[in-house]
């Protein structure tokens, strides 16, 4: 699973997701076309069941397409193994979620370095580009403190520098602003902003939120699973 120099971060061509519900079929995501290239800041618009998450979980490689193909930092997802889909995620893709994910008896510098961790780095390797995330996102004074001692905000800073720990070319945030307050949301999409800038990072948000409508260098509006809005 070679990753090739296509200036496309993200292909697909009729990419499908169906759910079997019992004897029913539910249509996650239908028939999608779609090419972002690399480096752009993407807004990924749509109503609660609109598909947002599903592709979303296709783009990370958590979960599999029914039909069609999909190709994401180069890599074909269609093809790839389970050991192959694991480095992927590891390496190509860093994830932000709207409820943190952040491991509870872990404090934050530890949160940060564990994904470079399971990748096999050694602690003295991880820790400079640890310090540089802490550094930049602000949180010098939190390093030790648990989730639970944290605020909303702070939580989803460290879940940002987790994402980006091991330089994957690609930032997945689902409801990045969703479990915060108006002030800390703008934070958090100016940060996303500030890494797609500093360290060229394609960045797709999916979000109910205007607030990152306005830096958006392509915004797609999805319904029932198909894309609906492309500007």
């Amino acid at each position: 699973m070679n990753p090739d120099t296509s200036h496309h971060a993200i292909s697909a061509v009729g990419l499908t997701r169906v759910y079997l519900l019992g004897t029913s079929e539910v249509i996650g995501i239908n028939q999608i076309n779609l090419e972002i290239e690399a480096g752009k800041l993407v807004v990924l618009k749509g109503e609660s069941g609109s598909g947002k998450s599903t592709l979303l979980s296709l783009l990370a490689g958590l979960d599999r397409p029914t039909g069609g193909q999909l190709t994401v930092g180069g890599h074909n997802l269609n093809v790839a193994t389970e050991s192959q889909l694991t480095y992927f995620r590891r390496r190509v893709v860093g994830m932000v979620f709207q409820t943190f994910n952040l491991l509870p008896t872990l404090d934050t510098l530890e949160n940060i370095c564990l994904p470079a961790l399971l990748n096999g780095k050694p602690i003295a390797e991880i820790r400079p580009k640890a310090m540089e995330l802490v550094e930049w996102l602000g949180l010098e004074n939190r390093l030790n403190h648990l989730p639970n001692q944290l605020s909303g905000g702070e939580m989803q800073r460290t879940a940002i520098a987790r994402a980006l720990i091991n330089d994957p070319a690609i930032i997945l945030a689902d409801e990045p602003t969703g479990n915060l307050d108006s002030r800390n949301g703008q934070i958090v999409i100016d940060l996303l902003a500030e890494l797609n800038r500093k360290w060229k990072c394609t960045v797709l948000i999916a979000t109910h939120s205007a607030l990152a409508d306005d830096i958006a260098s392509l915004k797609i509006g999805l319904k029932d699973g198909m894309i609906t809005d492309l500007a």
